[in-house]
């Protein structure tokens, strides 16, 4: 049987699902381990997250994994993306990043723990729950799987929650531009190199208006384009926003909207291939999103330009 060990590791499950003529049927299920309770386990296979009581596991283990990214792969990725969406308060604790934004978004506002934090991991999580009380906010950390499985399994035995689980997606840029023949039937992507008070308002269209230290979080990037694709009346009805860090080496797509009325017309892999062309021009070679998991329209876009998972992660709260 899986023990809280093997989160983050690659498990298959074999599950009893019913019977036919005296015979016990089964239904396998192959995949990384991204939880495991004292009732059910949850497995994020190819096909999408599957939750299994324990009560119907016939057996379960862990396999070798498939070719992974190296841990320095997976370090210098999520780098590269809290430096693609900076909050304005961070302090380290040996490896791992503390950040805050006032509670905007749960990026800005959680842990890193992707390096050694210089004392033991339940005194390191002890010291994460005291800045982050001090700061006036809940403890939380974005836990990278496989790469930090011990602090999630140090979570589960404290009681943290566990946000849906999190895709960390990666492409090849030139593949992004390759994934379609640009389509002339769609409008023009405009790039500006700043926030517009017409972009913002459709990127918060389905959060509401952002408080302004979401300013400093979308902006405070040095290599940022805001673009945007209008509507025949002059309105925008598309945006997504740009960054490239990592020292050059990364694009980082996020907020990827288009306006309901507009949708399903292929504007969203439109503006991602503009930004896909931007970031080539400044010298990006690959690229990365973050996407729930069970955002099944997202990810198949995004699959569709190229993406795939390079890792994953949960975002776990402290019991308040």
């Amino acid at each position: 049987m899986l023990r809280r060990q093997d989160v983050g590791h690659r498990v298959v499950v074999r599950r009893i699902v019913g019977s036919r003529g005296g015979r016990t049927l089964f239904s396998d299920s192959l995949g990384e381990l991204v939880a495991l309770s004292e009732t059910d386990l949850t497995i994020a296979t190819s096909d999408g997250t599957v939750r299994v009581p324990l009560d119907e596991v016939h057996r379960a283990k862990r396999v070798p994994p498939t070719r992974r990214p190296t841990a320095a792969d997976v370090v210098a990725a999520e780098i590269a993306a809290n430096e693609a969406w900076p909050a304005p308060v961070q302090e380290t604790q040996g490896g791992w990043l503390l950040r805050a934004a006032g509670g905007w978004t749960g990026r800005a506002n959680s842990a890193l723990p992707i390096g050694d934090p210089d004392r033991p991991l339940p005194a390191a999580i002890d010291a994460v729950e005291v800045w982050y009380r001090a700061h006036g906010l809940p403890p939380r950390m974005n836990v990278p799987l496989p790469l930090a499985a011990p602090v999630n399994a140090e979570l589960d035995l404290r009681g943290w929650t566990t946000n849906p689980l999190t895709l960390f997606q990666t492409a090849q840029v030139a593949a992004i531009l390759e994934s379609a023949p640009d389509r002339h039937d769609l409008p023009a992507v405009r790039v500006r190199d700043r926030m517009t008070d017409e972009w913002l308002a459709v990127a918060a269209a389905r959060k509401g208006t952002p408080p302004a230290v979401a300013r400093h979080v979308l902006t405070a990037v040095p290599e940022i384009a805001f673009l945007e694709v209008y509507g025949e009346d002059g309105a925008p009805i598309g945006v997504t926003r740009a960054t490239v860090t990592g020292g050059g080496e990364w694009l980082g797509v996020a907020l990827v909207d288009v306006v309901p009325e507009h949708r399903r017309r292929g504007l969203g892999s439109h503006l991602v291939r503009a930004a896909a062309r931007w970031g080539q021009e400044i010298g990006a070679r690959r690229a990365f999103l973050q996407v729930e998991e069970h955002n099944a329209a997202a990810v198949a876009l995004y699959n569709r330009l190229g993406f795939t998972t390079h890792h994953t992660y949960l975002t776990r709260t402290a019991p308040s």
